[in-house]
């Protein structure tokens, strides 16, 4: 069993998740990150290898498919919702309802121009976060669904600080900090950020 260490603002996994590590030989959190970045390398290939269409990315199937394409190699569980309540997140049973409604809000924002379209990825971002559908790797599965947003409609993917946000960093407590003032309705933060 490997033995999980967690950065500020990460999400525990419960007994039962951890058991689901697929690859038998990791021991180390950081054969763990190292063994998902290459899941996800071959995820974000996937993903550049398609032309989607906004309305087939905004829809439950692709979150769940995007999630099992990082993941799948790694987790059991990949690509399916979490069944137990967390930290952070939406009720567990409440996830399904919770995502289509911010599937079908997105897209009526899309076809009515609410917002500009870095404005409305990083509100999307913010909002698939917070309900933090999967068991782990909700972070690095929203960035990815937003960026492939931002370049269904023809914009640059976000830099996200130009670091990575797996590890404890300063950079890492500016994004967790840009994300709790967009649960009190301040998007500033996060906007900056994003561009960053």
């Amino acid at each position: 069993m490997v033995d999980l260490s967690y950065s500020e603002g990460a999400t525990p996994l419960d007994p039962n998740e951890a058991e689901g590590l697929l690859p038998k030989h990791i021991t180390t959190q950081s054969q763990l990150n190292e063994w998902e970045q290459m899941n996800i390398l071959e995820a974000e290939e996937w993903v550049s290898s398609l032309n989607l269409m906004t309305t087939e990315i905004l829809s439950i199937d692709f979150i769940r498919k995007l999630h099992k394409k990082m993941f799948g190699k790694t987790w059991s569980w990949a690509g399916n919702f979490r069944k137990t309540d967390k930290n952070i997140g939406a009720y567990w049973l409440n996830i399904a309802i919770e995502i289509k409604t911010l599937m079908d809000d997105i897209k009526y924002q899309v076809s009515h121009n609410t917002y500009s379209n870095t404005e409305l990825a990083a509100r999307f971002h913010h909002r698939l976060v917070a309900i933090h559908p999967f068991s782990n790797g909700n972070g690095r599965h929203s960035r990815l669904m937003t960026d492939i947003f931002l370049l269904s409609h023809g914009e640059k993917r976000f830099s996200w600080g130009s670091q990575s946000l797996t590890k404890e960093s300063t950079v890492r407590k500016k994004y967790i900090k840009s994300l709790q003032e967009a649960d009190k309705g301040n998007y500033d933060l996060l906007l900056r950020f994003v561009r960053s």
